[in-house]
């Protein structure tokens, strides 16, 4: 147990080193402290008031992202210094001005808003004034925020909008003065009040303030309790609880890194006891927590941002996620399950494991508000944002049936202080993809890599449509990769679902194939080195090496790379246009596949397999990618030929002992 105790004493400086949004100020001044608390709980209380319908603060978008951008912004300012070595005790002078900057752009947009409408959004000096300032204000703060690597690429785009005639090839456009651009991303509903805004002000603010409710009332030890009973006496015990309580925790919570703390404090020093190596139980850590993400109803507030996008239900969406989000766990207690067999590994004693029956009875009605939830967003015919206003009333209300999950009026303050400050980073970065995806659409910016990644897919194999496919998905694979190194997961779905999507759909992709295709491999960022947060959180944690686990959290989360890849070539996987035969064929495939993913990454299916058989694996896995019945035939073959192998040196060897 003290090794518990140690991790729980540095889990908050690990997600400090890992998140840079956790880098807030600790004031010395009390009323400092106050006021910002204050300010924190009305930026609550405005969106869940405005969630609810009430008249008074029904108004155009463009007026309510403004003030959703103006107070984010005032946070940011307030709780961010503006660098590493600033005091973080209090707020110095500098950030005053920026802090009565920001405050004052809510109310230049309810002031113009006439005039934006009677010019057409044409835009006069003070509008340029206020606009530049507006870009400016929100690339420092999020460049404090999420660091430079969003910052730099907004401004790459910028001087791209600038100078497109200096642009070679496909990528040149006839550039557009700075008028135009400014115009373009802050008087109109296409950059920073746009789309990108428009999921953060109304969709991702209420479901972080539904995660922190929800983790103050105490549903991550429920998740951790209910897992432990299931899974912590099994062999590898502990490996499973750090998968099935991450993966739980982080589709509510949409945070990797602090998805790994959370859990991982607890389940790491486990799975060391039990056996497991410092880098392979930080891995498995840091692959469930990721995959939380992936995982419905929630997803992080991914599904709704996706159903925004697409302009789908939300049904559509979760119906989509479910089953290769399944899949993916499944790849992952596979090789949990065959790392313990071939390490003889055991799980920790029964009788120390909680009870299920006796969890459930003391925590499982906080289940009540996720069917609660599932209920309006499917079948009420309400929207998502005043779905998500009444769950949240819901799990207040609820939480006050046990003792053990009751709430005090301060105790339901913290956490909606809690989900404003964990909306501050998000919005941020979401205003400054703004800038991103208004450049994107002013110069066609996205089509252009479309065609770019097309073209080099068909230039690389000419004739060959198969071929060309594959290398577009790879191409689009590396570039989503790239985009989503260091972000929060919604701005790096918003940014790779803006420039990598297009090419899928040229292809003749689905676009839920598409945004689903990109938005994996945007969440594999936070596990892929060089930055690899979520690994190296868990390396923090575990003390292992954060390279080495980045590359086995790689080797852990293979199934997820390709299971990306089997719903672009066999869209019955997102369960579009299925039949029953139909999806239990894609559902026993699927299954087998990830199976001799396992095997093969291992070198274990019921003993240890030769490098001949791992490669047999590796190949039946391939197959089964492609849905076409012959391949599945011949993956399945695969599977036999691997298992008969098996079998046979299993008889040998006993008949051996036997004539011994």
């Amino acid at each position: 147990m003290s090794d518990v105790k140690v991790d729980s004493v540095n889990g908050a400086e690990i997600i400090e080193k890992y998140e840079k949004e956790s880098r807030t100020r600790k004031f010395a001044s009390r009323p400092l402290n106050l006021a910002v608390y204050v300010l924190c709980l009305a930026f609550t209380l405005y969106h869940l008031a405005y969630a609810s319908g009430i008249r008074l603060l029904q108004m155009v978008n463009i007026k309510h992202h403004a003030i959703h951008v103006g107070m984010i912004l005032v946070l940011g300012f307030a709780l961010y210094p503006a660098f590493r070595r600033s005091s973080r005790k209090k707020i110095v002078w500098y950030d005053w001005i920026f802090v009565a900057l920001c405050a004052v752009m809510p109310v230049y947009v309810f002031v113009r808003y006439p005039v934006f409408i009677s010019t057409g959004f044409s835009g006069e000096t003070i509008d340029i004034i206020m606009g530049t300032l507006l870009i400016l204000l929100v690339m420092e703060c999020s460049r404090r925020i999420s660091g430079p690597a969003l910052t730099i690429l907004s401004a790459v785009f910028l001087i791209y909008a600038l100078l497109g005639r200096s642009f070679p090839g496909i990528f040149r456009h006839r550039g557009y003065t700075w008028h135009r651009v400014v115009t373009y991303l802050t008087t109109d509903i296409y950059g920073i009040y746009g789309t990108s805004i428009k999921v953060s002000a109304t969709y991702i603010v209420l479901f972080i303030i539904f995660g922190d409710v929800m983790n103050k009332c105490g549903m991550g030890q429920f998740f951790n309790d209910i897992a432990n009973a299931l899974a912590g006496h099994t062999k590898g015990g502990p490996a499973k609880v750090a998968v099935l309580a991450s993966g739980f925790l982080g589709s509510i919570n949409g945070s990797a890194v602090a998805n790994v703390v959370t859990t991982g404090t607890f389940t790491i020093p486990l799975m060391k006891k039990t056996g497991y190596s410092k880098e392979f139980a930080g891995a498995v850590e840091a692959t469930a927590s990721v995959g939380g993400q992936l995982l419905p109803p929630i997803m992080g507030a991914a599904a709704f941002v996706m159903a925004e996008t697409l302009g789908v239900k939300y049904g559509v969406i979760i119906r989509a996620a479910v089953l290769p989000a399944l899949i993916y766990y499944l790849g992952i207690i596979l090789q949990v399950q065959m790392r313990a067999e071939k390490d003889g590994l055991r799980g920790l004693p029964k009788d120390q494991m909680p009870k299920a029956f006796q969890v459930m009875k003391e925590r499982g009605h906080l289940l009540i508000p996720i069917v609660f939830l599932l209920y309006m967003l499917i079948f009420s015919g309400k929207t998502v944002i005043f779905s998500a206003f009444w769950t949240i009333l819901v799990t207040i209300l609820v939480a006050e049936l046990r003792p053990v999950s009751r709430m005090s009026l301060k105790d339901i303050g913290d956490a909606f202080v809690s989900g404003a400050k964990s909306t501050v980073s998000v919005a941020i970065a979401c205003a400054c993809v703004g800038i991103i995806v208004g450049v994107c659409g002013l110069t066609g910016f996205a089509l252009n890599v479309a065609h770019a990644i097309i073209s080099i897919g068909q230039h690389a194999i000419p004739g060959s449509a198969a071929a060309s496919l594959f290398l577009t998905l790879l191409f689009t694979m590396v570039t989503c990769m790239i985009l989503g190194m260091g972000l929060p997961s919604i701005p790096s779905y918003l940014i790779t679902a803006t420039i990598a999507a297009p090419a899928l759909v040229e292809l003749g992709q689905a676009e839920i194939a598409a945004h689903m295709f990109c938005f994996y491999f945007a969440m594999f960022a936070n596990l892929t080195p060089p930055v690899a947060l979520a690994a190296f959180a868990a390396a923090g944690l575990s003390g292992g090496s954060p390279m080495k686990t980045g590359w086995q959290s790689v080797k852990l989360a293979l199934a997820g790379f390709i299971v990306p890849f089997m719903f672009v070539y066999n869209p019955q996987l997102l369960l579009e246009n299925v039949t029953i035969i139909s999806g239990f064929q894609v559902i026993v495939t699927s299954c087998v596949g990830v199976l001799l993913i396992a095997a093969a990454v291992e070198g274990y299916l019921r003993g240890n397999l030769n490098a001949v058989l791992r490669a047999v694996a590796a190949v039946g896995a391939l197959l089964l990618i492609d849905g076409g019945g012959m391949t599945d035939i011949l993956g399945v073959l695969c599977l036999a030929v691997v298992l008969g192998a098996q079998v046979v040196k299993i008889k040998m060897v006993a008949a051996k002992k036997a004539a011994a």
